[in-house]
C-alpha cells in the first residue's frame, strides 16, 4: 500500500493510493460493460418478441444463480485471495461477452432459429448470473484491503459513484450505440471495456487473505452472515429498505417500452433516458465527494429513497420526454446517495474476515432485487398495463420508507463513525 497521509477531510484522500485508483476504473469499466450489455439484451429481445415480458424473464434469468450461490459465494471468497477472485470474475464475464457478440452477429441470427437464439441468450443471462455472485463479494472485500479504516467512508463515496456512473451510463451508451453502430458491433464494445478491467486488475498485487478458521460446520459458514445482518439491526434496515426500493422502483426495465411505445422517440430517445440517471450520479460523486453525508445518515437515506419513489411516479405518468428525463435525472441524484450511505454502513460495521459473507447476504438483499425487480415490473406490465405497474411500484416504494421509519428507530438515529 503506498505511503499516503490518510486525511479524512481531504476529498481526494482514497485516491492518493495507487491500487484503489486501478480498482475505481475495474469498477467502472465492469459494470459500465455488464449494463451496457445488459440494455442491448433488452433491446434485442424485444425487438424480437415485442413482448415486456420477456424482458422480465432476462431478469429472472439473472436473478435466480445469482440468489441460490450467494451464501455459497461469500463463504468461497472469504477463504479465497481476492485480487484473484475478481480476475476469474472478468475471465467469465470476457467468455459470456463473446458468446453474445456471436449469437447478435447477423449471419447467426439469419442460420439459428428465433427460439434458439432466445434461448441461447437466456442461458448466457444465467451464466452471467452465476458470475456475479462471486463478483459482489469479491468488490467488496477488495476495497477494504486497497485503503486504511479511516477513509472507507470516502473511499465507498467514490467506488459507489463509479460503479452508479457505469450502472446507468453503459446502458444510455447502449442506447446510442444501437443506433449508430446497431446491435452485433455494440457488443464488440463490451468486450473492449471488459479488457480494460482485466488490464487493470493485473495492476494490483495478491492481498492478504483474513479468514479465521474457528472449526464452524459448512452449515454455520454459509448462514454466518445472514446471522451477522440479522443481529446488527442498522444493516438489516439499510438492506431492507434498498431491496424493496429497488423491487417496487424498477422502472428502468420499462425504459424501453416508454421510448418505443409511449413517447416514441426511438432508440435515440433511449439512450437519453438511460443517460439521465447517469448524468444525476455523475453530479453527486463530485457533491459527497466535497461534503460527505457525515450528520443524521439515516433519515437522508429514508429521504432518498422517498424522493426517489417519487420520481418513479412521475416517470410513469409523464408523456412528456423533456420531464421523463427531468424524473430520471433526479432519480439517479437520489439512488446515488441511498447507495453510498448504504455502502458505507456496509464497510463500517462488517468485520474483516466476514466480509465476503455479508457483502453476499447484502447481495441477496439488493443485488439480486435489480433483475427481481425487472421481472416483476415485466410481469406487472403485462397484468395491469406499462403506465399503471410503474405508477404503482413508485406508491409502493413510498409505503416502505414509511413503514422503515416508524419502526425502525436505530436507522432515525444512525451515525458513521470509521
Amino acid at each position: 500500500m503506498d505511503d499516503a497521509i490518510t486525511n479524512r477531510n481531504d476529498p481526494y484522500a482514497s485516491l492518493r493510493f495507487r491500487e484503489f485508483k486501478f480498482f475505481l476504473v475495474i469498477r467502472f469499466a465492469l459494470i459500465f460493460a455488464l449494463a451496457m450489455q445488459f440494455a442491448i439484451i433488452e433491446w434485442k429481445v424485444y425487438i424480437l418478441t415485442n413482448d415486456p415480458l420477456n424482458l422480465g424473464l432476462i431478469g429472472l434469468a439473472e436473478f435466480v444463480p445469482a440468489f441460490c450461490l450467494a451464501l455459497f459465494a461469500g463463504n468461497i471468497v472469504d477463504k479465497k485471495e481476492k485480487r484473484g477472485m475478481v480476475l476469474k470474475c472478468i475471465f467469465g464475464y470476457l467468455f459470456i461477452g463473446t458468446g453474445l457478440f456471436f449469437l447478435t452477429w447477423d449471419y447467426v441470427m439469419a442460420s439459428v432459429p428465433k427460439n434458439m437464439v432466445l434461448g441461447l441468450i437466456y442461458f448466457l443471462v444465467f451464466c452471467g448470473g452465476i458470475v456475479r455472485a462471486f463478483t459482489s463479494p469479491s468488490n467488496f472485500t477488495l476495497l477494504s484491503v486497497l485503503v486504511p479504516r479511516e477513509l472507507y467512508a470516502n473511499a465507498t463515496t467514490w467506488s459507489t459513484s463509479a460503479w452508479q456512473i457505469g450502472a446507468i451510463a453503459g446502458p444510455a451508451l447502449g442506447g446510442l450505440c444501437i443506433a449508430w453502430l446497431g446491435v452485433h458491433w455494440s457488443m464488440l464494445l463490451v468486450l473492449g471495456f471488459v479488457l480494460v478491467a482485466l488490464f487493470c486488475i493485473l495492476q494490483i498485487s495478491p492481498k492478504p487473505i483474513y479468514y479465521k478458521e474457528i472449526g464452524e460446520t459448512v452449515k454455520q459458514r454459509l448462514t454466518s452472515g445472514l446471522r451477522f445482518v440479522w443481529k446488527t439491526k442498522v444493516l438489516l434496515n439499510a438492506m431492507t429498505l434498498d431491496m424493496f426500493a429497488v423491487l417496487f422502483g424498477g422502472s428502468v426495465a420499462m425504459i424501453t417500452i416508454y421510448a418505443n411505445d409511449i413517447l416514441h422517440v426511438g432508440p435515440q430517445g433511449f439512450g437519453m433516458m438511460r443517460a439521465a440517471p447517469a448524468v444525476g450520479s455523475f453530479v453527486i460523486l463530485f457533491t459527497l465527494a466535497y461534503k460527505p453525508i457525515v450528520t443524521r445518515p439515516g433519515i437522508k437515506l429514508l429521504a432518498s429513497v422517498f424522493g426517489f419513489g417519487l420520481c418513479i411516479i412521475v416517470f410513469g405518468l409523464s408523456k412528456n420526454f423533456v420531464l421523463s428525463l427531468a424524473a430520471l435525472f433526479m432519480s439517479g441524484i437520489l439512488d446515488g446517495v441511498s447507495v453510498i450511505i448504504r455502502q458505507t454502513i456496509l464497510q463500517l460495521k462488517t468485520p474483516d474476515d466476514m466480509r465476503g459473507r455479508v457483502s453476499s447476504v447484502s447481495s441477496i438483499f439488493v443485488g439480486s432485487s435489480n433483475e427481481l425487480g425487472s421481472f416483476e415490473s415485466g410481469v406487472a406490465a403485462k397484468l395491469m398495463g406499462t403506465v399503471t405497474s410503474v405508477v404503482f411500484g413508485g406508491c409502493m416504494t413510498l409505503g416502505v420508507v414509511i413503514t422503515t421509519y416508524i419502526i425502525s428507530p436505530a436507522m432515525r438515529k444512525l451515525e458513521l463513525k470509521p
